[in-house]
């Protein structure tokens, strides 16, 4: 007897995020079928891909990034030059120098950077912060202040600071925030439950969930993005229900793989296109677990990624 394939699709749907203002802006979610299954019916709006541009300034170790920057000048000039790189749909300003344990840039120089940042941007902006729980929530406190009407994505919130980080970045002035947990459905439902309690809307709200480089426990990931998206829509949990932002570059870029020299481990090939296939590899998982944006840092990694993407829609 013949197969007849049944396509499923869901009432339930992922909640529209939109980041930047204008013609640029991207919308993030939105679809009611698994990741990637257009065949099942079509995708609303395709998943995104942003570079990630850190206040310190490209990686000059790595040939093809440090040659993509050549000539640009300050924050500035790589957050116009980042919005020129095929592919490319968003920006991600890492804001690495606030980090109290490392430079320590203090909030005022790091609102002035976002400032100037945002003025460059052709692209919508996400900006994430220094990894430091108290810093951070000063910080985008500030930055939400000073880029009022911009609609950024500050990625990203944690259980300890989401508090002020949502009330001062989505009700006071009408940013979007992501909500970042460490791979585990549960805590991921929390903080959005929490989120929710202040009165922040869905649509105002994105997750990350965490990530990890592939090949490095990403079956974690994977399955979490599994459980979320069966929840949100075929259980239609409505604290499920917000898309999915992934960070990739900074786990891609610091496994073995893509910093041992070719003189050390001469078999591996070069060390660019380790750090390019493991970039790639890592996105592609995301996306296909239920990523709806990845955030890379190679030229060669997004122009791929969105081709991939493109090629499946």
């Amino acid at each position: 007897m013949p197969f007849k394939r049944v396509p499923q699709k869901f009432t339930a749907s992922i909640k529209e995020v939109v980041v930047g203002t204008g013609d640029n802006a991207v919308t993030l979610g939105g679809e009611n079928v698994f990741p990637l299954y257009s065949f099942d019916s079509p995708i609303k709006n395709p998943p995104r891909v942003g570079v990630e541009v850190s206040d310190r300034g490209p990686d000059l170790s790595v040939p093809g990034i440090a040659a993509f920057y050549a000539g640009a000048e300050g924050i500035a000039g790589m957050i116009k030059r980042a919005g020129e790189m095929p592919g490319a749909d968003f920006i991600s300003l890492v804001l690495e120098s606030a980090d109290p344990n490392g430079e320590n840039r203090s909030i005022e120089d790091c609102v002035a950077l976002c400032k100037e940042a945002a003025a460059s941007a052709a692209l919508p902006l996400v900006i994430q912060g220094s990894k430091n729980v108290e810093k951070d929530g000063k910080l985008f406190e500030k930055i939400a202040e000073a880029l009022q009407g911009k609609n950024v994505l500050l990625l990203s919130a944690k259980e300890e600071n989401h508090k002020a980080i949502a009330v001062a970045a989505v009700m006071a002035y009408g940013q979007k925030i992501g909500a970042e947990s460490a791979v585990d459905i549960n805590l991921a439902k929390q903080l959005n439950v929490l989120i929710s309690q202040l009165g922040v809307s869905g649509g105002n709200v994105v997750m990350n969930v965490g990530t990890a480089a592939a090949g490095y426990g990403f079956e974690y990931v994977a399955s979490t993005m599994d459980r979320v998206k069966g929840a949100a829509l075929a259980q239609n949990d409505a604290m499920l229900q917000m898309p999915i932002v992934t960070p990739v570059a900074a786990e891609a870029w610091g496994v073995k793989e893509a910093v041992v020299s070719e003189e050390e481990i001469p078999e591996w090939g070069p060390v660019e296109q380790r750090g390019i296939d493991m970039e790639i590899a890592t996105a592609a998982a995301a996306l296909t677990a239920g990523s709806n944006a990845v955030i890379l840092r190679h030229p060669v990694s997004v122009a791929a990624i969105s081709k991939f993407i493109s090629e499946l829609m």
